[in-house]
């Protein structure tokens, strides 16, 4: 099934740059020692907390983590990319993302983006990113970078908020559809 992505609300975003380096590990982005905490908004007041304790306080909806390769490397903890999510990260741009971050952050509903280009991107600056059309526009510089979108059933998924919501509004609506071939 093919689902048209329109260029709306949903698919750009706009907020600031917040800048990380190279391998930045799951460790850095959530911390081991908070592996205890199961609620995801409590995780939320812990995310980037290896590299910027005060990161929660400062982030806003829709901000964007800039990062360079290999951003979420280390243990396959689904918790680094929980704790973004509910912090209000709009996504992560990096120039590469190990495998096991990437698919839980699909599965989570966080949007990911590789651009070749972070490094021309500055802590601070105002990005808009439209996921259908694969742009990346700096505002603050006055560039805009073309990226891979991500495919519209990835897009679909995140929309729908995650895997487990995307598979339960799927189930439901095939339930609706099965109930009612039942009764004609």
């Amino acid at each position: 099934m093919t689902v048209a992505l329109p260029n709306d609300e949903k698919n750009v975003i706009a907020g600031r740059a917040w800048k990380v380096g190279d391998d930045i590990n799951t460790d850095l982005i959530y911390p081991g020692k908070h592996l205890a905490i199961f609620e995801p908004t409590e995780m939320a007041k812990h995310a980037m907390e290896g590299i910027d304790a005060e990161f929660p306080k400062k982030v806003k909806p829709n901000d964007f983590i800039v990062a360079g390769k290999y951003f979420g490397c280390g243990s396959s903890r689904e918790q680094a990319a929980t704790c973004l999510k509910f912090a209000g990260v709009g996504a992560v741009i990096a120039k590469s993302f190990a495998r096991i971050f990437y698919r839980n952050a699909i599965n989570l509903g966080l949007p990911i983006l590789i651009c070749k280009e972070t490094d021309e991107i500055s802590a601070g600056d105002q990005l808009k990113v439209n996921f259908v059309a694969g742009t990346i526009e700096n505002t603050t510089k006055g560039k805009t970078y073309t990226v891979n979108p991500l495919p519209e059933f990835l897009m679909v998924i995140i929309q729908d908020g995650g895997l487990i919501p995307h598979l339960k509004k799927k189930m439901a609506a095939q339930g609706t559809a099965a109930s009612a071939g039942a009764k004609s």
